[in-house]
C-alpha cells in the first residue's frame, strides 16, 4: 500500500503523548526540503506521561520501527512510510505517526 515519506519534521507521538525524533536523518533525500528517514534510524521519546515501574512499565524512552517501504530505499535502508510501524522501549507500545508532508508517496 502506498503512503507518504516520513521526514523529520513530522509530527511522531508514543501512545502516551511523548515527543518522538529521529536520531539519524537521511540526507540523501529530502522531502518538503527536510531529510527523510530510514527504518535503521532509532528514535527517541521526550516527555512519555506512563509512569515509571511500580506504577507502570513507563517512561517510553526509545523507539525502532519495524516495517517500512518495500521499494524505495535509500542508502541500501528502506524509507518510512505514514503507515510504518514501530515499538516503543520499554512500553512496547507503538509510535504514533499525527502529521507528515503530503507531496511524495512511495510503497
Amino acid at each position: 500500500m502506498p503512503g507518504f515519506l516520513i521526514h523529520v519534521g513530522a509530527s511522531v507521538l508514543c501512545s502516551h503523548g511523548g515527543q518522538a525524533q529521529a536520531t539519524a536523518p537521511n540526507p540523501r533525500v529530502a522531502v518538503s526540503g527536510q531529510p527523510t528517514v530510514t527504518l535503521a534510524a532509532p528514535w527517541l521519546v521526550a516527555g512519555c506521561a506512563l509512569p515509571p515501574p511500580t506504577a507502570a512499565n513507563g517512561p517510553c524512552i526509545s523507539a525502532q520501527f519495524v516495517t517500512a517501504a518495500t521499494r524505495v530505499t535509500s542508502n541500501g535502508q528502506p524509507l518510512l512510510l505514514f503507515d510504518s510501524q514501530a515499538i516503543c522501549a520499554p512500553t512496547g507500545t507503538p509510535l504514533l505517526i499525527v502529521a507528515s508532508q503530503t507531496r511524495v508517496t512511495a510503497m
